[in-house]
């Protein structure tokens, strides 16, 4: 996403596959000034349109901005993965072991949304 001065303020990627739309990353330059918010709907909305039914996007358990972020969006814990960090670790060992807000980095947290879809009065 470009602001009014053509600069990249916020940056979105994201795989649909079957009927469910993954969130890799979400990344804006300034905080809340609504880039994250503007980013996310508009995914959502190609989901819809493309017939996607679910949401769904992966965090570590130090991430409490992202799971707050999110959970004010609708998205659900869904599923906790214990120590999948370890795992990821073994090919990316640049991973910290703690994260800058000190809270041990361990655990990847599945969070999901329901997409649903405005049904269209039917014709008589």
């Amino acid at each position: 996403m470009k602001g009014e001065d053509g600069a990249i303020n916020g940056f979105i990627s994201y795989v649909l596959e079957d009927q469910e739309c993954e969130i890799i990353s979400l990344d804006s330059v300034i905080e809340n000034k609504g880039i994250g918010t503007a980013l996310l709907n508009r995914v959502e909305q190609t989901a819809k349109e493309k017939g996607c039914h679910l949401m769904k996007l992966v965090t570590t358990n130090d991430n409490l901005h992202a799971m707050g972020f999110y959970q004010k969006r609708g998205y659900q814990l869904h599923e906790l993965y214990i120590n999948a960090v370890d795992k990821a670790r073994q090919s990316k060992p640049e991973i910290p072991l703690i994260a800058d807000n000190g809270i041990p980095i361990r655990d990847e947290i599945l969070f999901i949304k329901k997409i649903s879809f405005k049904k269209e009065p039917q014709k008589q």
